[in-house]
């Protein structure tokens, strides 16, 4: 099997003895698509160079769209690089783009549009097309841009109408199905103010996966872009001054840390076989929320150990887990395939937003597990497993690269376990079959 072959069904054999290995993980699929837009959005003062880059269905989905809208982009993975260009905020006045099942893509690009000078479409798979961005356009439309669900269902397609700036100096956004919509809107504001006053951006209501619109305020600034942040009970306020667009294209290179979500599933592979496993590169300083996944893991009883060079996993007796997962949703399938080897129930709560993924990942989850022996209860916003005798089975992965993932996880200790559509991990993860087997070595 090749890196960018699969096959149709893939067995997973049982390890035969606990593993002993360090990996190496390729970088963050969600830190790669926000220095794609931000080193985009700068290319109208100065080139930039990203170092480290994940190469997947993701990313060269966002490299591509980025190129029909005019930017020039350089690629030799994993180095990435965009030119200085001076035509504009947006090169092309038009674009039609297709996003094929890469949501980052579609909410990063919907507001980078929307300081565009023209008219700009973007569609995806069928999936895509029923997947939530009316909050995002309804803030986009409070700053005075076109942009509009083109079936009227607040799903894309999704077409914007700009004359590439602002009009209006506040807007209220909602974050409580995705987390992208606010860091979409954050990267482009400053670059988009031309009220002369400052930007503010309301957040309304509760907010998901709060660490990733951490990564984006960090990397704002790791960028020079000023941004100010005024919290109280009620609300979060987002201000970019009037000459923030100034602040642009003032960095020229960008290195990008390794994949935590990805790192996941090989500390989770310790602690369903046994063993030792370290991912290297990656550190409690992470950008990334989910390299917290070891405190659940530790838990459970496993033992985590920490350096500079990495973070090791050794795998324990497990016991069951009741966690709020919504800070580290993305581990969710992951905890969920560790749990079968709990002794005790799991619950896992306040994760509703997830059932609009790229499947419905708390319903799907649970009928995979039931496959496999486990009984689980589905709430709306989780639900609990309880392990029983666990057995091998064909599991479904929903064209929904992390259950082929997790999944395959359970496969390193019961006989039998066969992952249908592998192929679905080139998604973020092209190389995953290949470094799981590393775990044999």
């Amino acid at each position: 099997m090749s890196e960018h072959t699969y096959p149709a069904e893939l067995p997973i054999a049982p390890l035969t003895a606990a593993p002993r290995a360090t990996v190496t993980v390729p970088g963050s699929k969600s830190i790669t698509n926000r220095a794609l837009v931000l080193a985009a959005l700068g290319s109208l003062e100065s080139a930039c160079t990203l170092t480290g880059a994940l190469q997947s269905e993701d990313t060269e989905v966002m490299v591509e769209s980025l190129r029909r809208l005019g930017y020039p982009v350089e690629v030799e993975w994993p180095t990435v690089r965009i030119g200085h260009q001076r035509i504009g905020h947006v090169p092309n006045n038009s674009a039609d783009i297709y996003v094929a099942n890469s949501g980052t893509t579609m909410r990063f690009l919907t507001a980078l549009c929307a300081v565009g000078n023209g008219r700009y479409r973007l569609d995806g798979i069928p999936r895509m097309r029923e997947r939530p961005i009316e909050d995002l356009l309804s803030a986009l439309r409070q700053l005075g841009v076109g942009a509009e669900s083109e079936a009227g269902n607040g799903c894309p397609p999704v077409v914007i109408e700009s004359n590439g700036i602002f009009y209006k100096d506040a807007a209220w956004i909602k974050a409580g199905v995705s987390s992208q919509f606010l860091s979409a809107l954050l990267m482009v504001a400053g670059r988009g103010n031309a009220t002369g006053e400052t930007l503010s951006i309301h957040v309304e209501g509760p907010v998901v996966s709060e660490p990733y619109i951490a990564m984006t305020e960090e990397m704002l600034r790791t960028w020079g872009i000023p941004i100010g942040v005024s919290r109280n009970e009620n609300e979060t306020v987002y201000h970019f001054p009037s000459d923030a667009t100034a602040h642009y294209g003032k960095l020229a290179a960008y290195a990008i840390e390794p994949d935590a979500s990805a790192a996941s599933y090989f500390w989770a592979a310790a602690a369903v076989a046994g063993g030792r496993v370290t991912v290297a590169g990656l550190t409690r300083k992470s950008l990334q929320g989910d390299v917290r996944f070891v405190d659940v893991l530790a838990k459970m009883g496993c033992r985590v150990e920490e350096c500079d060079a990495g973070i090791t996993v050794h795998g324990g007796p497990l016991r069951g887990v009741d966690v709020d997962m919504n800070d580290i949703s993305d581990t969710v399938m992951t905890l969920g395939a560790v749990s079968l080897f709990a002794d005790g129930p799991t619950t896992i709560r306040n994760v509703a937003h997830i059932r609009h993924k790229e499947t419905d990942r708390i319903a799907a989850l649970a009928t995979e597990l039931r496959k496999l022996g486990a009984a689980v209860e589905e709430r709306a916003d989780g639900l609990t497993i309880t392990p029983g005798p666990l057995r091998g089975a064909a599991v479904d992965t929903y064209n929904d690269h992390r259950m082929a993932m997790s999944l395959a996880l359970v496969g390193l200790k019961v006989p039998g376990v066969v992952i249908r559509n592998p192929g679905c991990v080139a998604k973020t993860y092209p190389g995953f079959w290949q470094d799981l087997e590393k775990l044999r070595v």
